[in-house]
């Protein structure tokens, strides 16, 4: 399927590999992104998910959000529609609040935070808690 792409004047761009069906819109994406500028947001099948994270992390299946990093909090996010929802129904979330949560993890990630300890991995939690609080939706590591 073609990309479709959308541009705004803050400069984050949404791409669409997937059917509109269920994606939220461009301007939640807009508003979930933080203010960033220059970042891109492609939303993509399962299909590409796969290649993507196996080209880049050696991972042999699709997976929600892979984020790449540019600097200056810029860079682009893949997140993957159908394991995004398939994630929201297990969870027992809005398939919304799940797309908020990927995209401000991603978001932070582009500005260079991370979990691969568990004191930054718990630091990474609470600053998410926090800024999805201030956007309207509930802690994201309380599953039902």
């Amino acid at each position: 399927m073609p990309t479709r792409s959308t541009r705004s004047r803050n400069k984050v761009s949404i791409q669409l590999a997937v059917p509109r069906r269920g994606v939220p819109s461009a301007a939640s994406f807009r508003k979930w992104a933080l203010g960033s500028s220059g970042v891109t947001l492609r939303i993509v099948g399962t299909r590409e998910s796969l290649l993507i994270n196996k080209k880049y992390r050696g991972k042999g299946k699709p997976t929600n959000v892979l984020s790449f990093p540019y600097g200056g909090g810029r860079g682009d996010l893949v997140l993957c529609h159908p394991v995004i929802a398939r994630e929201a129904r297990e969870q027992g979330k809005t398939l919304r609040a799940h797309y908020a949560h990927l995209v401000v993890h991603g978001v932070l990630h582009l500005r260079g935070h991370r979990h691969d300890a568990k004191l930054a991995a718990r630091a990474m939690e609470n600053r998410e808690i926090r800024i999805l609080r201030r956007l309207g939706f509930g802690d994201p590591y309380a599953v039902k």
